[in-house]
């Protein structure tokens, strides 16, 4: 048994969890915020047998696309030690996805 832990963009999840539950999968969202951004993401949680992982890590690639996100500058100035900078914008998305082996698995 394995433990698939991906964290993806709020914009994302929503298909993720509609196809990974459409074929059969258990799986609990937890609304997360964080990285440089502020922005929210959702960590997805899936308990799967090894043999299904990579369904998984299917689902995820079809569905968490990467974008790019403007970033104001007062943002961009505190990473460049005070100068003044210009917006920019940074890639974003994607998935980061943690499996570890599950030691016991009880549904109650």
């Amino acid at each position: 048994m394995k433990m698939v832990m991906a964290i993806v963009q709020n914009d994302d999840a929503e298909k993720v969890l509609d196809d990974l539950t459409a074929i059969g999968y258990r799986v609990t969202k937890i609304a997360a915020t964080g990285g440089f951004l502020r922005r929210g993401n959702s960590v997805l949680l899936v308990g799967v047998e090894a043999s299904l992982v990579d369904g998984v890590l299917d689902t995820l690639r079809r569905r968490c696309h990467a974008r790019r996100w403007p970033v104001g500058a007062a943002a961009v100035s505190a990473f460049s030690q005070g100068t003044t900078a210009a917006p920019i914008e940074v890639p974003v998305g994607g998935a980061t996805v943690f499996i570890w082996d599950v030691e016991r698995y009880v549904r109650l």
